[in-house]
């Protein structure tokens, strides 16, 4: 396992203190525990885009966000984007009968 080491301002300390404190978890465990979030809601955010530009199909980017496709469909619907092309729907409906 690696080691990350990172300066924090003075309110982002009082505020890790509090998730700390909340969580009942020590500084390790709460650091692993909010990278781990973000970097899910990065991957998810990501792939979102790259449906919403076209560029790779609902189900690729399910599998990229790590999600199943229906949660990958809510996620751009939440952002109220437009996904579907013909060309998408072709690859998506392919990608099934593999």
């Amino acid at each position: 396992m690696g080691t990350v080491s990172a300066r924090l301002s003075e309110d982002m300390e009082a505020e890790l203190e509090s998730y700390l404190d909340a969580e009942g978890v020590d500084r390790s465990t709460a650091v692993r525990q909010l990278l781990a979030e973000q970097l899910s809601t990065w991957r998810e955010e990501r792939a979102v885009e790259q449906v919403i530009r076209g560029e790779i199909t609902l189900s690729a980017a399910a599998e990229v966000a790590g999600v199943d496709v229906w949660t990958l469909a809510a996620l751009v619907r939440d952002r109220e984007q437009s996904w579907v092309d013909s060309e998408g729907i072709e690859a998506d409906i392919e990608s099934f009968d593999a």
